[in-house]
């Protein structure tokens, strides 16, 4: 097992489809090489090299994108040119022209098959196509790719002698006619909406197309304009995601920013101030002036960072005067006191004020058992954090609340994936995250309701099973805020390995599976805190 590895479809692709290629004698007849880019407009190449340059106008090479043929000197070959499509507009090269290059030539084909590549050698070169597979790091999970917008032969790959040159596979088309910022190439796309092939154009910060990168000059279908003003990530052989993000983050230090981000996560969510004992238990940032200061600290972090504020009162002038401070959302944490009147008020002004309410139910029973807890949510959604229960909330079965419609539940990555020390190690971190004593018997029970490895191993199925529909971390607190994408695919192919493969799956693929995983810590959690217009999934204007 190679991790990462492709497996190519059998067969050939064809290079420039539905084009008549023409055959040319070229003599090199300088003293030296000459090397000649796909692109290049072969009629105004190098004065050194002999051919009938009438026939080659508008033409270029009939090559993969992105390669070249070399003429030594003195050496004469014969090369197969193809027709520009697209405006047939050139631009560039010599000067010989500079506009309209009218129809292309109605030339005979050659006596040869049309141009193609091994699928092999398309994947060294592009990166996997349609029909193609690849593994997941060094999991068993397999994604097939499922739709390829590029036009085999007109790939753009930036580069010594590649495409995106002036006049080859960069127009002259300034920013204001509709060049992109930044153009991401020949991307694999593994999103909840599909795992596709293509170029993805970046215009002031957002995505605002995924098809087809190029010149529309002389390249057809070309719907992301490359531009003078254009720069450009290559994106072959790998993997493009939506920004991770994590949504349950004890913010105790600003060092969390780094690890997360070198793990794939770009947004942030959660609450507290810093090293107080408030927020190592609870993720919480609590009143107008914390808010306000974490604000300000936030400016500094390259990450997209969200402040929930305390939803724990049982009166709305405190939960209003948050919201309005900048708070992102209302977090309900047991500490606090999640008592049943405290929901009710919670979840009334945050529909007043269009805000998400995160709730860690209370583990004692005190006011209730679940059930009393589900009866104050009266319907309202809300999302429920560490809902098998090991991170808090109604002992020993809160778990069932992934039942609930309205109940939007989480895991935090201590738990997942359940495996041979994943109870071992909570109890002693549960003790330090809540400010518990050992010396108190009823401290100590209270923390052992809390660690079941029943619960805790039905967890995976029920993520697989889609009931459980997020993955965050629960730094600094249980979780580790560098393992929420790790996790999230150790359970996956855990679970491929347990349970099989999904009945939804068609194909010899797991493409629904990771579509189910990989909207675990991107678009679920978007929509579930309201900010999915902006972040959570690779789309047009994210």
């Amino acid at each position: 097992m190679i991790p990462g590895e492709i497996f190519a479809a059998e067969g050939e692709l064809e290079l420039n489809a539905g084009r008549n290629a023409i055959a040319l004698e070229v003599a090199n007849t300088g003293d030296r090489p000459i090397q000649v880019g796909s692109h290049y407009h072969f009629f105004e190449t190098n004065e050194a090299l002999k051919f009938d340059r009438a026939r080659a106008k508008g033409m270029r090479l009939d090559i993969p994108a992105g390669t070249a043929v070399r003429f030594e000197p003195g050496q004469s070959r014969t090369v197969r040119l193809t027709p520009y499509l697209g405006d047939r507009e050139a631009h560039g090269f010599q000067g010989k022209v500079s506009g309209k290059l009218g129809r292309a030539a109605k030339t005979s084909a050659t006596n040869e098959g049309p141009a193609s590549i091994s699928r092999s050698a398309y994947v060294h070169m592009f990166g996997p196509t349609v029909g193609d597979k690849v593994r997941l790091a060094d999991t068993d999970l397999f994604i097939e790719v499922e739709k390829d917008h590029t036009t085999y032969g007109e790939e753009v790959k930036f580069g010594g002698g590649k495409v995106i040159r002036d006049g080859m596979g960069q127009s002259q088309r300034t920013r204001a006619q509709g060049a992109v910022d930044t153009v991401i190439t020949n991307a694999l796309i593994v999103d909840h909406w599909g795992i596709v092939k293509a170029d993805i154009g970046l215009k002031d910060g957002r995505i605002v197309a995924i098809g087809k990168a190029g010149n529309p000059d002389i390249q057809p279908n070309v719907d992301i304009i490359i531009g003078p003003a254009t720069e450009a990530i290559a994106g072959e052989g790998k993997i493009v995601t939506a920004g991770g993000m994590d949504c349950h983050v004890h913010f105790i230090c600003p060092q969390q920013v780094d690890e997360a981000l070198y793990s794939g996560v770009t947004t942030m969510m959660g609450g507290g101030t810093g090293p107080a004992h408030g927020t190592f238990a609870t993720t919480i940032t609590p009143g107008a002036w914390h808010i306000g200061r974490m604000l300000q600290a936030a400016e500094g972090l390259p990450m997209n960072l969200g402040f929930f504020g305390k939803g724990n009162t049982s009166k709305p002038a405190a939960i209003r005067e948050q919201v309005e401070a900048g708070a992102c959302g209302l977090k309900m944490h047991e500490d606090w006191g999640t008592t049943p009147a405290a929901i009710d008020n919670c979840l009334s002004v945050a529909d007043r004020m269009d805000v998400q309410v995160a709730i860690h139910t209370d583990t004692l029973n005190e006011s209730g058992f679940v059930e009393t807890t589900r009866a104050a949510f009266k319907g309202r959604a809300i999302a429920a954090f560490h809902t098998e229960g090991a991170g808090g909330g109604h002992a020993p079965d809160i778990i069932k609340l992934c039942g609930e419609k309205n109940v939007l539940p989480s895991s935090t990555n201590p738990t997942m994936p359940y495996t041979v020390n994943t109870v071992d190690e909570h109890l002693d971190m549960l003790m330090v995250c809540h400010h518990l004593d050992k010396a108190i018997a009823e401290d100590v029970a209270f923390a052992e309701s809390r660690i079941r490895k029943e619960t805790i191993a039905a967890e995976d199925s029920l993520h697989d099973m889609g009931a459980f529909s997020m993955m965050s971390s629960d730094s600094q607190a249980m979780g580790r805020v560098g393992e929420v994408v790790i996790r999230t695919w150790q359970t996956a192919d855990k679970m491929k390995k347990q349970r099989g493969r999904l009945k939804e799956e068609q194909g010899d693929n797991d493409n629904v599976r990771v579509k189910r995983y990989v909207a675990k810590y991107t678009i679920n959690p978007a929509i579930t805190h309201g900010i999915s217009r902006h972040v959570g999934s690779v789309e047009v204007g994210k």
